[in-house]
């Protein structure tokens, strides 16, 4: 298969929404981060999400001329409006307001209420880290996984991500799912008619499966049993609660294309380390740790692969498979 440039993705992700209905300021951001989340080899978040993404607007699901808005702020706090538009510009102003805040504050945070997919949680704290600050990031999403001792689907697999700026070196990046796996090994063993471990899935019923299908129609189990439930429940509350955005249970699958418009959340929390240990103090710990982590040979520093990625993909380019591509250029009217 052919490789493709980073812009030219962007060039034909940013058409497709744009002839679906998406203002230039929605598209640009959210083509961006799908070709970045294809790059950095999560094919799970890029380029597959346009035809959903499309169909979700042509459904009513988001819509593709909002204008994200400040809806409430103090010095050290700000809540940005998506309009149930995309998540990317939205979370965009968020993280640049807290940014600018935390310099001002030492720490802030910025949220959004009325959103959508946010996509891979770690993009959004790239500007973070590129100016020297500690970031978190944490949303919810429609419903796949029990409360602890529960069965019915309540939480969603409600990623966190946080970066760690190091000095002359690209920073520790953890981002992270809280289902024991992704959906996509389900649907992936669904279509390859194999079974899955136990303790992957329940079914409707709240049993364990081994079926993959039926795990599908019933819900995923969090990761680490009652503890990752329990880490669930926080990020539910942190972005729902602060924001007034939507629980995950109250948002239709982002799977299908009719549906409710999901207004979900999302909570980007900024930290200046100047304002605490000091800069210096800062950078030092880190190194420590990192040295003391890598004295193991088999340990590698988090999101160090995905950069490495990243970077090959910016010199030569990515091979996306042409099943991917095709219904992207039939919307885009590049076919």
């Amino acid at each position: 298969m052919p490789l493709h440039t980073l812009q030219e993705l962007q060039t034909l992700t940013r058409r497709a929404l744009e002839n679906a209905g998406a203002s230039a300021a929605q598209a640009e951001p959210t083509a961006r981060a799908l070709v970045a989340a294809e790059a950095q080899g999560l094919a799970s978040h890029g380029l597959a999400r346009v035809p959903m993404y499309v169909g979700h607007m042509e459904a009513g699901r988001v819509v593709g001329n909002a204008r994200p808005r400040i809806q409430a702020e103090r010095a050290g706090a700000v809540l940005i409006d998506a309009g149930d538009g995309f998540a990317f510009a939205a979370c965009e102003l968020a993280v640049g307001q807290a940014i600018a805040r935390a310099r001002a504050c030492g720490i802030a945070i910025g949220a959004v209420t009325n959103s959508h997919h946010f996509g891979v949680a770690a993009h959004h704290l790239e500007a973070v880290a590129a100016e020297g600050l500690v970031g978190l990031a944490f949303g919810n999403a429609p419903a796949a996984m029990p409360a602890a001792g529960g069965r019915r689907a309540l939480f969603g697999t409600n990623p966190i991500a946080a970066v760690f700026p190091r000095q002359g070196a690209k920073p520790v990046t953890v981002d992270l799912s809280l289902s024991e796996v992704a959906r996509g090994k389900l649907m992936l063993a669904a279509r390859k008619g194999e079974a899955i471990p136990l303790g992957w899935a329940l079914d409707a019923q709240g049993n364990p499966t081994t079926d993959p299908a039926k795990g599908l129609e019933g819900s995923m189990l969090p990761a680490g049993g009652a503890k990752g439930a329990m880490l669930a429940l926080i990020v539910e509350l942190l972005v729902t609660s602060l924001t007034g955005a939507q629980f995950g249970a109250q948002a239709d699958s982002f799977f299908v294309k009719e549906g409710n418009r999901p207004k979900l959340g999302q909570a980007f929390i900024v930290v200046d380390p100047s304002a605490l240990s000091g800069s210096a103090t800062y950078f030092a710990r880190v190194e420590a740790l990192m040295s003391a982590m890598l004295a193991d040979a088999g340990v590698r520093v988090p999101g160090y692969r995905r950069f490495d990625l990243a970077l090959r993909a910016q010199s030569l380019g990515i091979d996306v498979p042409e099943a991917t591509l095709v219904p992207i250029r039939v919307l885009a009217g590049m076919a």
